[in-house]
């Protein structure tokens, strides 16, 4: 009897606590106490990331404008004839494309006969660019040399700054960076329709230049698809092999157990160690073309291969075992049932993971630092053997410079890496709820 009274008493006890108005009451209190603590650091995070939006948006959506003034260009030809007065590669190489612009620029001003100050700021209000703007309209079509052609050169860097209020204009003169004339004349010009922001096409198609009107992605993005496209063809074969090994042939012993903890701890290593391990690889040892592409996706693929062996394994080892037993029991060989079960069922889960591995490394710059991808190219890499750089580390290049122009370069620029990593996560995302099957 009393055994039963022990034995009940907690029982009753309990009872008596769950019953107890006030007990009841701060039980309540304090669920809506973690409640109040989870929505406020929802809040908080939500906070933070409209602030990080609200200031890159602001400060990069002017990047996507360039201005530019449309002027009358008279391509006179004794700037584009040699010696024997006859039309050459050299000449139009080496021809005063700087003169023609600022002819063009003082006749639309209705300026006579200026003075060497003057033409100094005809001069600083288009940017250098202009020499090859001018040089590319001659090269389409060489039959326009000697006539007038109406061309839309890009202003200068001040100039732009001035239309989109960068550069206030109730500052002294003595302090701006544009004089009264300089202003006026920009002024006249957007009076008359010359002078317009027009979309920037530039950001995407440029090299790489000291001018930020003149400095573009082109480059970057090439040599990031280089990149990915290598990280794709060598990090994701491998790490699929590599896990379904793992998972479905390799005994269980100690070799494999290191195995596993060293593939786990190579994803917590730094980024910047893959990057040393690459100088010394594949540039010191095996001395393949610094600032390459190749040699930035061989980089990115040996640290991308830990987090597709991961996502693989766990793809795999989501696979209900009847599969692989089922199969077994028809007659088909662990290496059948593997290719024709199990992995297209985990397919949702692999493609997944190589996708945010494709993410994580096209958004790494300590690594592509340490092999030299920071060159200044400005030529489009046609191989992955070419110079070339990727889309974070240009916008570090660009954040490093002093010119007011690059630094709505850089935030454009970072519009556009978040844009791409955007749209791979939507992928990841749409490509695991297309193929998910649910058991």
């Amino acid at each position: 009897m009393a055994t039963q009274d022990t034995i009940s008493s907690p029982a009753a006890a309990s009872s008596r606590q769950l019953n107890d108005p006030a007990l009841l009451r701060r039980r309540y209190s304090a669920e809506r106490r973690f409640q109040a603590y989870g929505l406020a650091a929802i809040m908080v995070a939500l906070f933070f990331l409209v602030v990080l939006f609200t200031s890159i948006i602001s400060q990069g959506w002017t990047a996507f404008l360039q201005s530019s003034i449309r002027l009358d260009v008279t391509l006179d030809k004794s700037e584009f004839t040699d010696a024997d007065g006859n039309v050459s590669d050299k000449a139009i190489r080496l021809a005063n494309y700087a003169k023609l612009g600022r002819d063009a620029l003082q006749n639309a001003l209705g300026i006579e006969k200026p003075g060497r100050p003057e033409k100094r700021k005809l001069k600083e209000l288009l940017s250098r660019g202009i020499d090859t703007q001018i040089r590319d309209v001659i090269e389409a079509d060489r039959s326009r040399i000697g006539q007038t052609v109406p061309i839309w050169l890009l202003a200068s860097d001040n100039v732009d700054a001035l239309l989109k209020g960068s550069i206030d204009r109730d500052v002294p003169e003595a302090r701006r960076q544009l004089d009264n004339r300089q202003v006026a004349w920009v002024d006249k010009l957007v009076e008359e329709g010359r002078l317009e922001k027009k979309f920037n096409w530039g950001l995407f198609t440029f090299g790489a230049s000291s001018q930020p009107e003149t400095a573009g992605l082109g480059v970057a993005i090439i040599g990031s698809f280089f990149m990915m496209l290598i990280v794709a063809l060598v990090a994701v074969p491998i790490g699929v092999a590599a896990a379904a090994y793992l998972e479905e042939f390799a005994p269980k012993n100690t070799l494999t157990d290191i195995i596993e903890v060293n593939i786990n701890n190579l994803a917590a290593v730094p980024s910047i160690v893959f990057g040393l391990l690459g100088l010394a690889i594949f540039i010191n040892f095996m001395g393949l073309p610094r600032s390459a592409s190749l040699v930035g996706g061989l980089v990115l693929s040996l640290m991308t291969l830990p987090t597709v062996i991961i996502a693989t394994r766990a793809a795999i080892r989501a696979v209900p075992p009847s599969i692989r037993e089922a199969a077994l029991g028809v007659g088909a060989s662990r290496m059948q049932a593997l290719f024709h079960h199990v992995l297209p069922l985990a397919l949702p889960g692999i493609l997944t993971g190589t996708i945010i591995g494709l993410v994580q490394a096209l958004g790494e710059t300590a690594p592509l630092l340490m092999i030299g991808l920071v060159a200044f190219v400005v030529d489009y890499p046609v191989t992955p053997m070419d110079p070339a750089t990727a889309l974070p580390v240009q916008i570090y290049m660009w954040a490093s410079s002093a010119e007011r122009g690059f630094v709505e370069r850089t935030m454009g620029a970072t519009l556009v890496l978040l844009l791409f990593l955007f749209v791979m996560n939507a992928a990841a995302v749409y490509l695991r709820r297309r193929f998910e099957r649910k058991w």
